[in-house]
């Protein structure tokens, strides 16, 4: 029955809204969840790392491209509402079913490379935190695994939700580290609107920065799992105005929190402290900003990592439950969805037993699988394009407009040519020094 029929007698004890401004206010409430968090946990522990170092290295110049990419991670994560509305369903399942096997395989090989990769550097950041909190990460490693795997055998989707909500919301406190760091909002604000290139000009160093920001910001994973999460939530036609709203507010919440990074990043640039990575800066910043900023942004960094963590993780789950059709879901217990749940156990526990490697050149692993996965979002944008042109499978009112293909199309011709460029670079380095 859809939450909007209102043909039935309330159930005894209901509250009764009858103001219609309330009622669309409870109505989102009911809705919000999967824009926000699909949009916060990408400002992961490798977006941490990638959007301090941004700033570390070249200050507030690169703000402009996270103003450039708000628009785009909002049209990206809209399509997949729109999709996973229409078909219920999650994305690897329609790609396997509207494409054929050989390219949902590709898909899902595709999907779990890149997430396996992106999830040790979550648990890469954990222990980077851990270490300068003075807390061995031979404990805190396997704990924190501990605690993710706890997070979500419970049963019940809606209380995994709201505790990743809240962790979401925690991470408003990066507005406070880049006020007591950095050197102003209005500053920060003219080289968000005002494209400008630092000191040096183009270099091999600034492009592979560029196309790991693009990377982190809009990522491959997102798609599978915000779709996944809408067909689990069982959201209707009826709550697109809602959801859409949740993904809009979720984009301009992750822009802003990700600028705050560049900013407080910034401050190592602005009195000459070397970077080496976000644990290490916190330290740095201790004598200038004081010890709370150092606590700060270790226990964000470690907060970032278990956001990216289990929402990558269960990107991974659904799309592999869906494509061997397996029960996956949140609503079910263990019991009834061993396959769904193992495979996330799965992840999560060989990527902590990686991280815990000795020797391990932790920043750098996190920077580069930004780099990958900005290399392997297009053609995952080109299958969401396709899809979502498809007007049997999307109806007449949800299928893409001609305005969608151009700005779509457009978004995956800039991320190829992106890929082009780093491959360039890495084949002909000489072409992009001064």
């Amino acid at each position: 029955m859809s939450r909007n029929a209102t043909t039935m007698a309330a159930p005894a004890g209901a509250v009764t809204v009858k103001k219609k401004w309330m009622r669309e206010v409870v109505t989102f409430l009911m809705v919000f969840g999967p824009g926000i968090i699909v949009m916060e946990a990408d400002n992961d522990a490798g977006a941490v790392a990638t959007y301090v170092q941004a700033g570390a290295q070249y200050g507030l110049h690169l703000l402009w491209v996270l103003a450039l990419l708000l628009p785009v991670t909002y049209l990206v994560q809209e399509m997949v509402v729109r999709l996973g509305i229409a078909t219920g369903q999650g994305h690897a399942a329609m790609i396997y079913k509207r494409f054929g096997k050989w390219w949902g395989h590709f898909s899902l090989i595709d999907l779990q490379l890149v997430n396996f990769l992106t999830l040790v550097t979550e648990f890469a950041a954990i222990a980077l935190a851990l270490g300068k909190l003075g807390i061995p990460p031979a404990w805190g490693v396997p704990a924190a695994a501990i605690g993710l795997l706890l997070l979500v055998l419970t049963g019940s989707y809606l209380r995994w939700e709201r505790i990743v909500v809240c962790l979401c919301l925690v991470d408003m406190a990066w507005l406070f580290i880049a006020w007591r760091t950095g050197p102003g909002a209005g500053q920060a604000l003219g080289h968000a609107v005002a494209p400008t290139l630092p000191p040096g000009g183009l270099t091999s160093d600034l492009v592979y920065l560029i196309i790991a920001i693009v990377g982190t910001t809009i990522a491959p994973w997102q798609l599978f799992f915000q779709q996944s999460c809408v067909a689990d939530k069982r959201l209707r036609f009826s709550d697109l105005k809602f959801a859409r709203l949740d993904t809009l507010v979720g984009a301009v919440f992750t822009i802003i929190v990700a600028g705050s990074m560049m900013v407080a990043g910034s401050a190592a640039f602005t009195h000459g402290i070397p970077f080496e990575d976000p644990a290490q800066l916190a330290m740095d910043l201790a004598g200038i900003a004081g010890e709370g900023v150092r606590y700060a942004i270790l226990l964000l960094m470690i907060n970032a990592a278990i956001l990216g963590a289990t929402t990558i993780s269960l990107s991974s789950a659904w799309a592999y439950g869906e494509v061997k059709g397996w029960p996956h879901s949140l609503h079910k217990k263990v019991k009834d969805a061993p396959g769904f749940y193992g495979a996330y156990a799965l992840f999560v526990g060989l990527a902590a037993a990686l991280v815990l490697i000795p020797g391990a050149p932790l920043q750098v692993i996190i920077l580069s699988v930004q780099v990958l996965a900005g290399i392997m979002l297009p053609s995952a944008i080109v299958f969401l394009q396709l899809l979502l042109s498809d007007k049997e499978l999307m109806g007449e009112e949800l299928v893409n407009k001609p305005w969608n293909n151009v700005a779509n199309w457009t978004i995956i011709v800039v991320f190829f040519g992106l890929s082009l460029i780093l491959a360039a670079q890495v084949l002909l380095p000489e072409i992009f020094t001064s």
